[in-house]
């Protein structure tokens, strides 16, 4: 059975520390791929400037090019309304039942997911990867794997304030995704 990790997020923009996850998650609990899964809105945060879903796509195609086993998975984005993971991975389990999904989240996720929804039912079908954090708690009555990451700053958010400020995003993003988002001018860049 393929083991396949899922490395949901908004992408807006991606950036290094989204592969830098991904591939440390994919050497640590030796997956077969990594699938990054942009979603459409998720239920914890709101979607905060105008870049269209086509553009977040592309510039994750861009950041992931070269990478053999780095994929996307765009069934989030063909659903409307709010993204929740079990929903997701409830269809994705029964379409590729040859394959075992490892869902990879963040640290400040490990201690919100007894909020998530239907969580004792999606613990049943995924297992979940835990990326450590020294300022987070990583207890969890939840099974969870771990993950080591080398600790890093780096975030869209940062990644948009910047562009905002005119400065510059060199070396936080792959170079293909700095050329894309200046040649779209987006994010005020």
């Amino acid at each position: 059975m393929k083991k396949v990790g899922i490395l949901g997020g908004t992408f807006d923009p991606p950036h290094l520390g989204h592969l830098i996850i991904a591939n440390e998650v994919l050497n640590a609990h030796d997956l077969d791929e990594i699938w990054f899964m942009p979603n459409q809105e998720p239920p914890h945060k709101k979607k905060t400037n105008a870049v269209t879903d086509e553009d977040r796509v592309n510039m994750l195609k861009l950041a992931i090019k070269g990478h053999s086993q780095f994929k996307t998975e765009l069934i989030e984005l063909e659903r409307k309304g709010p993204s929740y993971t079990y929903e997701t991975m409830k269809i994705l389990t029964e379409k590729h039942q040859d394959k075992q999904f490892y869902f990879i989240i963040g640290a400040d996720m490990i201690e919100y997911l007894p909020k998530w929804q239907n969580i004792n039912q999606l613990v049943e079908i995924i297992q979940f990867i835990g990326v450590k954090r020294p300022s987070y708690s990583h207890e969890s009555t939840y099974p969870i794997l771990y993950a080591e990451v080398p600790e890093m700053g780096i975030s869209s958010s940062l990644i948009r304030s910047r562009l905002k400020e005119d400065q510059t995003i060199r070396y936080l993003v792959p170079d293909p995704v700095r050329v894309y988002i200046k040649e779209k001018n987006l994010y005020g860049s």
